[in-house]
């Protein structure tokens, strides 16, 4: 193990190893960031940070070894003062940030840049509720298209809608929607996109803690959607005429494949909340899942190792202590990295054995990580309300060495 210490914290790397329109408001809670910052590419607190990385990361990709195990200890900050960043999308050495609150960050060549987003209904922030979901079309280097996930409201009720949108300048300008009535609230809004190996465009859309959604097929709410990129359902989904994939989810905020094909999901467990209509709920039994084509998995009717018929169990069942997962990633060597919340970690998940261990730790909350050109990228969580405990360089997009 490699211990360092930062801020009286503790890094630790375990070595076994991305009209009228509207531009977003900002939480009330948090201040949003000027339009530009500048900041190092490479640059970090000098106690646990070096300006460059020179390893070669490439035979590290190509080997038997773990990513992980590359790592030497320690990591770079790529980009600070985040306002509750969410999700990450690379072109090229570009990275470009989500921020709950509003707004794009660019990071390119050492410099941050905030980007308007243009959409024809007004961005909802409330909660966990914003702008969160973004992937970059595959031909983005040609089009300049994306898609985004965000919260909007309609008749005094919070939905969530998933809409293509174009860069242009240093704006993102809604083109389509793809989707819309996804069920919104005040948490377990969900919220991840993906495009996967077969083209086509994936959703995670959280239950909103009304815990029937997730059971009710003609809901969108607790379920994985699939959906071609210009928002039609595909001919061969599970369940006809439906953008369902999967269901019977509660909070799933990662989604991933391996290089065999098989998706995997992130999923948060029951949170100690009262029940509506009588009772409280156990917590942690936070999950990763193996998800199938048209599969349920089980919430609310089942939670953590429990069984049914007709239902699909987890691969992995955290403790009764809640880690909360959030954004994954893959690795070369298809094990799965986690990010956590309330684990205030980055995980390492293997399929095959089923082992969960640490990775980093020290940084708080962690939302997000990608594996870009044979590097860890980070997201930390710690400006997201009353649930971080922000540094005064928070948020930080991070690199691991």
């Amino acid at each position: 193990m490699f211990k360092m210490h930062e801020k009286g914290k503790i890094v630790t790397l375990a070595l076994l190893l991305a009209l009228p329109a509207s531009a977003y408001a900002a939480e009330p809670q948090a201040t949003a960031p000027a339009a530009e910052q500048t900041a190092p590419a490479a640059s970090g607190d000098s106690s646990t940070s070096t300006s460059t990385d020179k390893e070669s990361t490439s035979s590290a990709a190509k080997s038997k070894a773990s990513l992980t195990d590359s790592l030497k200890g320690g990591y770079t900050t790529a980009a600070t003062k985040l306002m509750v960043p969410w999700s990450m999308q690379f072109a090229g050495d570009t990275v470009y940030i989500t921020q709950r609150v509003g707004g794009i960050v660019q990071v390119k060549n050492g410099k941050q840049t905030l980007q308007k987003v243009q959409t024809k209904k007004p961005l909802r922030v409330v909660g966990e509720a914003g702008l969160t979901g973004f992937v970059l079309d595959p031909n983005f280097a040609k089009n300049k298209m994306a898609y985004i996930y965000h919260a909007y409201e309609e008749k005094g009720e919070g939905f969530n809608r998933i809409v293509k949108v174009k860069l242009t300048g240093n704006t993102w300008k809604e083109q389509s929607e793809l989707l819309k009535g996804i069920p919104g609230g005040r948490i377990h809004e969900g919220g991840r996109l993906a495009i996967g190996p077969d083209g086509m465009l994936y959703s995670t859309a959280g239950e909103t803690n009304r815990r029937e959604l997730s059971q009710d097929l003609k809901s969108y709410g607790g379920k994985i959607l699939r959906m071609t990129t210009a928002g039609k359902i595909p001919k061969d989904n599970p369940i006809k005429n439906s953008y369902v994939y999967a269901y019977g989810l509660r909070n799933s905020q990662g989604i991933a494949w391996t290089s065999d094909g098989k998706l995997y999901a992130s999923d948060h467990g029951p949170s100690g909340a009262p029940i509506p209509g009588g009772g409280t709920d156990r917590t942690g039994l936070d999950e990763i899942n193996l998800i199938k084509p048209g599969a349920n998995y089980g919430w609310p009717e089942v939670m953590g190792k429990e069984t049914a018929k007709g239902m699909t169990p987890p691969l992995y069942v955290a403790s009764s202590k809640a880690i909360a997962p959030s954004g994954i990633a893959v690795t070369p060597n298809d094990t799965i990295l986690v990010a956590t919340l309330a684990g205030e970690s980055l995980k390492e998940f293997d399929p095959k054995t089923k082992k969960m261990t640490d990775v980093l730790t020290g940084v708080g909350r962690v939302r997000d990580v990608a594996v870009h050109n044979g590097k860890i990228y980070v997201l930390t969580n710690n400006t997201s309300g009353g649930d971080g405990d922000p540094g005064s360089n928070d948020d930080r997009l991070l690199i691991l060495k």
